[in-house]
């Protein structure tokens, strides 16, 4: 199976959306299509051994649009001929049909109009014996801005005559029908002139309908402008990290430093970063150092200090210092790479909800057309004029709106997944993004999520012999031949505190107990209780004081000097600085929070009380975290899992949201729907939020774009005009039906002012 993206222009609504992919899913060898509105964009999995991809275009092409397979996109691309833009190309020449119809337009409408407005006004348009001047100056002017828009004919009578019309076909049937009506009028003018009827001249010269067809033609094209000109601001998100990648990497060639191009970055090259420079890739520090600012990728605002060994992300900003690194990941398999990857595959995919606007706009145009035809029979039988109910009839065909319902949903979840990933939040998907609103439930792995995933020294306390700093001097020359995993914390805590490391004679390790050694003559014990009661060491009152230490989740180490106590060190598992924030935050959504940890019961409750979680599930093994994920889900609740992504993986894939919490792993992006650049869970918080901000403007879209259709229809189809002598001319239709698409855009782009979970810690 292979897949590949298509740039499709030529759609305007949602129909055209559904009249593609039905098209393309006829072709034998098509495992799935989805075709995006916003983006104008189709993904096609296939099997390219019975099908390729120009049988595909060849498709769409047949079903009256253009398909143009697209070129796979790069952060560091930078070739000699640039990347057609077949969107923009589009939007231009839609810019240029608007200028055109706009200044045909304006002495069309003059000359129909200019004596009701008593504007100076041609004699030679006057009188009655003038008319046929009148009238086929009128057609001239028209003809030009059909021309230029002939694409809604061309694309419209298509889709039309194949049993799938869509918004170009209410656009061509409408103008089409005053524009003929007009040529039709010129005829029986000029029959009528010649028979001497001049009634029959002046009434057809008032029944013209030229400057409705070409103000229908001009107000659509205006507004697809604006839309589309609206639509290219909610890929801003992609187009500004793409904008990041530099275009040229210096590289130690022979220890002799060269530019190249950065696509000609090889793994394992050298690559020098100075001052002021973006990262061109993926590496680690092979030397120097520097404050990197990560913030286009992470969200994070604070630069990161980074030295030999340090792992750096392409697109981050070098602050002060020049450092090398070597390449680890080029091309399209750098972070920036995947992030932009996973940008444009959620803005291109599909949410649920996206299927009740399908199904309606599937028989929306049928319904309409029908609608339309009604229309006008029924107000010929009620005695009405033909002109006055072509003129309901083409009202109702033009104000009717698949376009504000194709674009209700896509807009939206475009916008909401460029806004996640400017903050460091990567939304694999659009049934991703949807899901999150429905969390009730939120499922946190402890170390690593909640806590830094490193112990570290949280109290020191020692005999009145001895200082603090001289105990932890002790304890990390005990400590540095050892491997127990407690060591890395206290030597961090010493190498903090400027303090030397002596050399330790006869170091012996003591299973399950702890360790020994000689120093300046004297032997010296660390470890547990056991050790020091094998040793009949008097503990004075430093058990109690262990115990407590024990209560608060610490894990208690004893030193000794021979038979007495010098003090205790202890070391935990620190919470995050925003851990305690970010739940609180959890509940005010109202979410039930629930703990996993394979962690003693004892060490788990101390967890629980500092953070204030109702729920605890203590002493879970790696293996064992996803059935607790399905007990939960059996119990009715829906669940999102916050975890490392790396031994979490099974209970990531089996929750109904999988949270990444820090993406240095491909696990995690392979197992979760959602990647947390940082490793802070306010961003979870974020994410939720962000949901339920996308829903809840998708619920407004979809009213809005019902609201105007369920309104607007039967105003054009003169319901109200007996009652309250309401009835709205194609013109205004026209303009009604364009502002209702441009509304739905504008709409979606207020998410655009959302702002993430910001720790009032960061903020003090």
């Amino acid at each position: 199976m292979k897949t590949e993206k298509f740039d499709v222009t030529g759609m305007t609504c949602s129909s055209c959306v559904a009249h593609v992919e039905k098209s393309v899913s006829k072709l034998e060898g098509v495992k799935t299509v989805n075709v995006n509105l916003l983006t104008n964009s189709m993904t096609v999995i296939f099997d390219d051994l019975n099908l390729n991809a120009i049988s595909i275009e060849k498709s769409v092409e047949d079903a009256g649009y253009e398909a143009h397979v697209r070129e796979v996109a790069s952060a560091a691309k930078t070739t000699s001929t640039p990347k057609i833009n077949f969107v923009q190309l589009e939007q231009d020449e839609m810019k240029m049909r608007w200028w055109i119809s706009l200044v045909l337009l304006v002495p069309l409408l003059y000359i129909s109009m200019g004596h009701m407005l008593g504007l100076p006004y041609p004699h030679a348009f006057h009188a009655t014996e003038n008319a046929l001047l009148f009238a086929f100056t009128q057609f001239l002017l028209t003809l030009p801005i059909a021309f230029v828009n002939k694409k809604y004919f061309q694309v419209g009578f298509k889709t039309l005559f194949k049993g799938s019309p869509n918004m170009d076909s209410l656009i061509a049937m409408g103008s089409s029908a005053a524009i003929v009506y007009g040529i039709f009028a010129i005829y029986r003018m000029g029959y009528a002139m010649g028979h001497g009827e001049m009634d029959t001249v002046t009434q057809f010269s008032h029944d013209l309908y030229f400057e409705s067809g070409a103000t229908i033609l001009t107000l659509i094209t205006l507004g697809k402008y604006l839309e589309a000109k609206s639509k290219g601001r909610t890929s801003d998100a992609i187009t500004h990290l793409m904008d990041l990648a530099p275009k040229t990497a210096t590289v130690l060639r022979n220890n002799i430093e060269v530019e190249i191009p950065v696509e000609q970055v090889l793994v394992g090259d050298r690559v020098v970063v100075k001052p002021g420079q973006r990262v061109p890739v993926d590496g680690t520090v092979d030397s120097g150092n520097s404050s990197v600012d990560e913030s286009a990728l992470t969200g994070e605002s604070l630069p990161v200090f980074k030295e030999k060994g340090d792992t750096v992300l392409s697109a981050s900003m070098n602050k002060s210092g020049s450092f090398t690194i070597l390449a680890t990941k080029v091309g399209n398999d750098t972070t920036l790479a995947h992030i932009i990857q996973l940008v444009e595959d959620a803005s291109s995919s599909k949410a649920p909800i996206s299927k009740l606007a399908d199904k309606i706009s599937a028989i929306f145009v049928p319904v309409v057309i029908g609608i339309s035809l009604l229309s006008i029979a029924v107000w010929m039988l009620l005695g009405y004029p033909f002109d006055f109910a072509l003129s309901i009839g083409i009202a109702v065909l033009v104000i009717s709106c698949p376009c504000a319902l194709g674009l209700a949903t896509p807009v939206a979840i475009m916008v909401g997944t460029g806004k996640g990933a400017e903050h460091g939040i990567l939304i694999k998907s659009a049934e991703s993004l949807e899901m999150a609103h429905k969390i009730d439930t939120v499922v946190l792995d402890k170390t690593g999520t909640i806590t830094e995933g490193k112990p570290r020294v949280t109290d020191i306390f020692s005999v009145k012999s001895i200082t603090q700093n001289e105990l932890l001097q002790v304890a990390a020359s005990l400590e540095k031949p050892s491997e127990h995993p407690l060591s890395e914390a206290i030597l961090l805590e010493a190498e903090s505190k400027n303090l030397s490391i002596q050399t330790i004679e006869n170091f012996r390790s003591i299973a399950g107990q702890g360790i020994e050694g000689r120093l300046n003559g004297m032997n010296y014990l660390a470890g547990n209780l056991k050790l020091m009661t094998d040793r009949k060491v008097d503990l004075k009152d430093f058990n109690e004081m262990a115990d407590k230490l024990a209560d608060e989740g610490k894990t208690p180490l004893y030193l000794a000097k021979e038979n007495e106590i010098l003090g205790i060190i202890a070391v935990a598992d620190v919470l995050k600085k925003t851990s305690v924030e970010a739940i609180n935050q959890f509940k005010a959504l109202g979410m039930n929070v629930v703990m996993l940890t394979g962690d003693h019961a004892k060490t788990a409750a101390a967890i629980q009380s500092q953070l204030g979680i109702s729920s605890v599930v203590a002493e879970v093994l790696p293996q064992d975290k996803d059935k607790e994920i399905a007990r939960l889900q059996a119990e009715g609740k829906t669940v999102a899992m916050i975890g490392d992504g790396i031994n979490d993986a099974p209970a990531l894939m089996r929750s109904d949201l999988g949270i990444a919490i820090g993406a240095g792993t491909d696990i995690a992006i392979e197992s979760a729907d959602v990647v947390l650049m940082r490793s802070d869970l306010l961003d979870a918080v974020t994410t939720l939020r962000l949901s339920k901000a996308v829903m809840i403007n998708i619920k407004q879209n979809l009213f809005w774009a019902f609201f105007y259709n369920i309104i607007g229809i039967p105003l054009a189809a003169g319901v109200f005009y007996g009652m309250l002598g309401w009835k709205l001319n194609p013109m205004f239709a026209a303009a009604a039906m364009s502002f209702s698409s441009v509304t739905v855009v504008l709409n979606a782009l207020r998410l655009m002012r959302f702002k993430p979970s910001v720790s009032k810690i960061k903020n003090n």
